[in-house]
C-alpha cells in the first residue's frame, strides 16, 4: 500500500467497522438495494446515507448545482470539508455525516476532539504557497479543512486499514483520464430543519428542502432519483449505504432474540470478510499457479500448450465481451 490514501470498498462491513476503530459508538451501515423510503424508515433513526456513483471527469465545476442550491453560510456553521486528496471521498463522505451528528452520535474522544480542532476552520480557504507549507508541509494551495482530514494520520491509518492489500499498485500516484471509470463518494443528512448533500468537490453544501430527522426517509428517495436519472438508462453502478443506530439496540429493546441472532451474524461475516481484505492472497494464488503448470508438464503430449491456448482464447473472449458491453 501507498503512504497515501488507499481506495476502500463501498461496503456495509468495511465503514461500519472503520467508524468503530475510530472510536464511534452505536452506529453501523445497512445496504439499500432499492429506493424505498419504507425499507428506510424501518431502520430509523437514520442519521444519512451515502450515494456511491460514477464521477463523469469531464464535467466542469458549475456555478449553481443541477439540483438544490448552495449554502454558503451552512459551510460556516457545520461540518463540510472541501476534498484534497484522491480515494478519501468514501471516508470523508461518512465523517460528513459523523460530524454534523455529535448530539444523536457518541463519535468518541478522537473525532469529537478533531471536529473541535477544525470548528473554528472556515471550509473553504486559501493560503499563500509559503503559508500553506508551514502548516501543511505536502500541501499546496488547499482549503484547509480538507487539509486537516487528509492530514489526519489517526483517520488515514483507520481508512487505509480496510483497504486491499496491493502490492503492485502506488494508488498515489494514479491519475484518472475522462476516458476512465471514476468513482466518488457523498453524504445526505438532515442539519438545521434542510436536507442536505455534502460533496467534497463542490464549493459548499448544498440544501434541497425543509426536513426533519422524520421526514428524511421520504425527502431524501426523490432527490437520489433525480440525481439518478441524470444517467443513461442502462448505468447500474450505484451504490446506497444508510447510516442507522446499531440495529441490534432496536433487537433488544422489542426482545426480538431472532434478530439479535441474525445481527450478530451478520457482524461475525463482516470481521471474517474484513480479515480476507487485508490479507495478500499473491503468494498463495502464486503456488496454486506453479502446482497447475507443473501437473500439465507432466502430463506430456502437449497438454501444457493446449491448455496455454485454451486460457488465452476464454481471456481474449472476456475482453471482447467487455468491450461491446462499454459500448
Amino acid at each position: 500500500m501507498s503512504a497515501g490514501w488507499n481506495t476502500i470498498e463501498s461496503d456495509a462491513g468495511v465503514f461500519t467497522y472503520l467508524i468503530n476503530s475510530l472510536g464511534v459508538k452505536d452506529v453501523q451501515f445497512e445496504e439499500l438495494v432499492s429506493l424505498d423510503a419504507n425499507f428506510l424508515r424501518q431502520r430509523s433513526p437514520v442519521y444519512g446515507v451515502i450515494f456511491l456513483f460514477r464521477y463523469p471527469t469531464g464535467d466542469k465545476r458549475r456555478a449553481t448545482p443541477l439540483d438544490g442550491i448552495f449554502d454558503h453560510e451552512a459551510a460556516k456553521s457545520q461540518f463540510f470539508a472541501a476534498q484534497t486528496i484522491q480515494n478519501a471521498c468514501g471516508t470523508q463522505a461518512l465523517l460528513s455525516v459523523l460530524l454534523n451528528k455529535v448530539d444523536a452520535i457518541d463519535v468518541g474522544p478522537r473525532l469529537q476532539e478533531f471536529r473541535d480542532f477544525t470548528s473554528a476552520f472556515p471550509a473553504d480557504v486559501c493560503f499563500t504557497e509559503q503559508e500553506t507549507a508551514s502548516i501543511f508541509p505536502s500541501a499546496n494551495m488547499h482549503q484547509l479543512r480538507g487539509e486537516a482530514l487528509s492530514n489526519s494520520e489517526l483517520i488515514r491509518d483507520a481508512h487505509n486499514s480496510f483497504a486491499r492489500a496491493s502490492p503492485f499498485a502506488d494508488e498515489a500516484q494514479l491519475l484518472a483520464t475522462e476516458d476512465d471509470d471514476v468513482y466518488h463518494f457523498i453524504a445526505y443528512t438532515v442539519m438545521n430543519g434542510k436536507l442536505y448533500e455534502l460533496d467534497g468537490l463542490q464549493p459548499a453544501p448544498i440544501a434541497h428542502d425543509s426536513c426533519t430527522p422524520d421526514e428524511f426517509p421520504d425527502k431524501v428517495i426523490p432527490v437520489l432519483e433525480r440525481r439518478i436519472e441524470r444517467y443513461p438508462a442502462q448505468e447500474i453502478r450505484f451504490n446506497l449505504l444508510a447510516m442507522v443506530r446499531d440495529l441490534r439496540i432496536r433487537a433488544r429493546e422489542i426482545d426480538d432474540q431472532n434478530w439479535v441472532y441474525q445481527e450478530e451474524q451478520k457482524r461475525r461475516a463482516w470481521q471474517w470478510e474484513n480479515a480476507l481484505r487485508r490479507h495478500n492472497f499473491i503468494g498463495f494464488v502464486g503456488e496454486i499457479l506453479q502446482g497447475a503448470v507443473r501437473s500439465k508438464l507432466v502430463e506430456g503430449g502437449g497438454n501444457y500448450a493446449g491448455w496455454v491456448e485454451e486460457a488465452k482464447a476464454k481471456t481474449k473472449a472476456r475482453l471482447d465481451e467487455h468491450q461491446k458491453a462499454k459500448e
